[in-house]
């Protein structure tokens, strides 16, 4: 019964150390054991783990991808065309030891407020380069501009410990006091390129309408001078034929040009004439022949 009592508080003791001295990794995560703050092992494989209890202790860090949003900035490109942006970059923490070592105990915390000072700095520098307008920020050549801002936020954020995965700009917006401005210009350059478009309109539907004009005039003028050719060898033509008739029988001719001009004189419901009864006129119409 006295052994009993010394046994069990010295197997709870050794219980308790034996628990004390395991830790577990989990696979998201990255553990460095300290002793007294000094890094004494570095793990990096889940599974499980040992320290000395009491005397050294397990830190973690999470191992997965992070994200970070940026303060919103303005930057002035080389149009001088201030904007207002914003970013996001993913991260993830590839030395720990080095992590370690440049932020302390804040970890996290003060991580990110260095790196959010980094990207600053380089959307700072990259987007208010000389050869980068505002323009070429708001079109599609802007991924390239994200990438040189991550490969060298990349390369300042190594003295962090950390890997720079990508960065995107969130917002890219004309500053408040700069929108009515802009706005305005906008409105005026689309104005003056719309009355270029429609001088360039006027000037080519003249340069159409003077052709077809001219196109006009000339169908007519052509179809003018060969109807004058076809009613000039029309005449000919019956000028012709009269002279047959005249040749062959001078009395039907004279008959026939006779009824040519009653029909011409007599035309009309209400047609009337005044002449003598003995016109030659009416030769024709009297019966026998016109001698008689």
């Amino acid at each position: 019964m006295g052994k009993t009592k010394f046994i069990i508080p010295f197997l709870v003791v050794v219980v308790f150390l034996g628990l004390s001295s395991i830790f577990v990794v989990d696979e998201r995560e990255k553990a460095l054991v300290l002793q007294f703050g000094q890094i004494k092992d570095v793990k990096e494989e889940p599974g499980l783990a040992f320290k000395i209890p009491f005397i050294q202790e397990v830190v973690r860090y999470d191992d997965r991808i992070l994200s970070l949003d940026t303060d919103t900035i303005e930057v002035t490109p080389s149009d001088d065309r201030r904007l207002v942006v914003d970013a996001f970059a993913r991260y993830r923490i590839n030395d720990v030891v080095q992590f370690r070592q440049a932020v302390g105990v804040g970890g996290l915390a003060v991580a990110e407020n260095r790196l959010s000072s980094v990207l600053n700095a380089q959307i700072r520098e990259v987007l208010g380069a000389d050869q980068v307008t505002s323009d070429t920020i708001l079109s599609e050549d802007r991924r390239e501009l994200m990438r040189r801002i991550q490969r060298q936020s990349q390369l300042s954020a190594q003295g962090l410990g950390l890997d720079v995965v990508d960065v995107r700009l969130k917002q890219t917006n004309l500053p408040e006091q700069n929108l009515d401005a802009t706005f305005a210009r906008m409105r005026a350059e689309r104005e003056r390129e719309a009355a270029d478009e429609i001088a360039r309109g006027n000037e080519a539907a003249q340069r159409v309408r003077a052709l077809a004009d001219r196109t006009v005039t000339e169908t007519l003028s052509d179809a003018e001078r060969e109807a004058q050719v076809i009613r000039g060898e029309a005449d000919a033509e019956r000028s012709a034929i009269y002279a047959a008739a005249y040749g062959a029988d001078q009395e039907f001719y004279s008959f026939y040009r006779s009824l040519e001009a009653y029909e011409k004189a007599l035309q009309g419901s209400n047609s009337s004439m005044v002449m003598t009864p003995d016109s030659e006129f009416f030769d024709y119409l009297r019966s026998g022949t016109p001698d008689q």
